[in-house]
């Protein structure tokens, strides 16, 4: 796929604030028109600093990055009309009710859709005479999403969707979203729900320090990380006993206590050969658990790199991402 088939196109992006700060750190990645392309990373990573690259409202301190084919920023007026805008938070006049909202909101954007058809797609019809502020949290994030689908845009920025949404309106959030992606709507999004990503996704950047850390498809990111096996050693039996654990396709172990994790690249194997050993020997595995790798193993690992790197001040960031990190 050449550059000029991709609807949002940026190299080397850099971003950096007054101070010498610097979120953005030569960024490259492009997304195909009709595809959801997810930006994750740790806390302070530079996803809401590259979104807004990206969306126009700031100009970028080094590289280029493009969207539809124009500068989102020096060509605001060729972009904007094209393009759907979910920020992080709406600001809304909180006086004024759900529809009125809308519809000042629509008196903005070109060719909008009706305020009533926005609003059900979000599943706010009911609540349309609601004022703003009388709206939970999870509302809101509703009703900015029905401001950014007015234009029916060619492409959907979505800062932290649903935050704030429970289960039901986060899966409902998620069908609707998948709708537009397959009617060809292109969609950035970033968010701290890994489950989200995994839903959702068909490729995937994780971010750390303003850099890429990981990119690809899902499973072409978790495929870098090995599976794990993790039990209680029986009473009297140290890792030494174990059968040779380099054969099994073990890369490296821990022990925490009497628990042994192994982590494998071929988890049929050890755990097949792991198996073998205990029926042979007649003993029980206590908390057997086998798990394949996973996005939220790839995330942690490299928030985990962080802070091995981080020794400088910044000691609290684990604790940060790990808040961060949707509970299964």
């Amino acid at each position: 796929m050449t550059s000029n088939e991709y609807v949002i196109d940026a190299e080397g992006l850099r971003r950096t604030y007054s101070g010498g700060f610097e979120a953005v750190r030569s960024l490259s990645f492009s997304v195909a028109r009709g595809e959801l392309f997810a930006l994750l990373g740790t806390n302070g990573a530079g996803k809401t600093s590259t979104m807004e690259l990206l969306e126009g409202l700031a100009r970028p301190s080094g590289g280029s990055v493009r969207v539809l084919g124009h500068d989102p920023y020096a060509e605001r007026a060729k972009v904007r009309p094209r393009v759907g805008v979910m920020l992080q938070e709406g600001g809304f006049p909180s006086e004024l009710t759900v529809r009125e909202t809308v519809r000042m909101w629509a008196g903005c954007t070109s060719g909008a859709r009706p305020v009533g058809e926005a609003l059900d797609l979000v599943g706010l019809g009911k609540r349309q005479s609601v004022r703003v502020k009388q709206l939970s949290g999870g509302e809101r994030r509703r009703l900015d999403l029905a401001t950014a689908l007015l234009g029916r845009p060619e492409v959907l920025f979505l800062d932290e969707p649903t935050t704030g949404l429970d289960a039901e309106g986060r899966r409902e959030t998620w069908q609707l979203v998948r709708e537009l992606r397959d009617g060809g709507t292109t969609v950035l999004l970033t968010t701290h729900y890994l489950e989200e990503a995994e839903e959702l996704a068909d490729r995937l950047a994780i971010l750390h320090e303003g850099r890429i850390a990981a990119e690809g498809r899902v499973a072409e990111v978790v495929a870098e990380y090995p599976s794990q096996i993790s039990f209680e050693l029986p009473d009297g039996y140290h890792l030494g006993d174990l059968p040779p654990l380099g054969p099994l396709g073990v890369t490296g172990h821990e022990l925490a206590g009497r628990t042994a994790r192994l982590f494998t690249e071929h988890l049929q194997r050890t755990a097949t050969g792991l198996l073998m050993w205990a029926e042979a020997a007649g003993l029980e595995l206590r908390g057997l658990d086998v798990r394949s790798a996973s996005l939220e193993e790839a995330f942690l690992s490299i928030a985990r790199d962080a802070g091995k790197d981080g020794q400088d001040g910044q000691d609290d960031r684990n604790d940060k991402v790990e808040e961060g990190v949707a509970a299964r």
